[in-house]
């Protein structure tokens, strides 16, 4: 299966290509085409050209896409929007599987695969991923994690925004991932087990996404939301209002 993987959470994202399924001996049967970063945050002026792009460079139409997997969040509003939009057009007119991917997801299962967070290494039991948030919050997943090969996160997962102190404190016990370097160091700092992880990409995204197609675990795309943890500041002005 041919997989369009789309990250544009942050101010920086990418989009992938990845063959799914054509290894079914291997531990990660998902091939890297090839990934295309985005920059500047100009998503909106970007996205559509950039995938049409990627698929005549590597000598496809876009029905020959299978699958889709995006990043539904936590992360920008605007960019989270765009991506998620783009999605739904595309599997709306080819009628394609939809996996919505949470980045705290996303570093709990790159944090159990072979190589990707301890070279030999899969990370297992009670693992927490955290993202910085701004405004001296982060986002926290916490997440069970199986010794199999093909683990996925544990489903129904605790995901939420909280102060750094908050995390400091609750965090303890757990193995904390993340690919924030900084974050990561203030974890040490505070006395927590952390593994730092490599940046999230679409890659990453696309190899959750097609374990989660496996699972039937997939949206239409009338049932893609975003997932952004934190309120927008409109929905807490009309917190404050009530």
């Amino acid at each position: 299966m041919l997989i369009l993987s789309i990250d544009t959470s942050g101010k920086q994202g990418s989009i992938a290509l990845a063959r799914a399924g054509e290894r079914p001996t291997s531990i990660d049967d998902v091939e890297i085409v090839e990934i295309m970063p985005l920059t500047g945050g100009t998503f909106s002026a970007q996205l559509i050209p950039q995938i049409t792009d990627l698929l005549s460079r590597n000598g496809f139409m876009k029905t020959a896409i299978g699958g889709f997997a995006v990043a539904s969040g936590p992360g920008s509003f605007t960019g989270l929007r765009i991506g998620l939009a783009a999605v739904k057009a595309l599997a709306e007119v080819l009628g394609k599987p939809i996996a919505a991917v949470s980045l705290l997801e996303v570093c709990a299962f790159a944090s159990a695969l072979p190589g990707e967070a301890v070279p030999g290494k899969i990370l297992s039991g009670k693992i927490m991923a955290v993202l910085d948030a701004g405004r001296s919050d982060v986002y926290v997943g916490e997440y069970e994690m199986s010794e199999a090969p093909q683990s996925v996160p544990s489903q129904n997962p605790r995901e939420r925004l909280l102060a750094r102190s908050e995390f400091f404190a609750e965090a303890k016990g757990w193995t904390v991932v993340t690919p924030d370097s900084a974050l990561a160091e203030a974890a040490r700092t505070a006395g927590l087990w952390v593994t730092t992880l490599a940046p999230i990409t679409a890659a990453e995204i696309a190899r959750l996404g097609w374990r989660k197609i496996q699972l039937g675990e997939t949206v239409t795309p009338e049932q893609l939301e975003a997932n952004y943890i934190r309120r927008t500041d409109a929905e807490m002005l009309d917190k404050r209002g009530d």
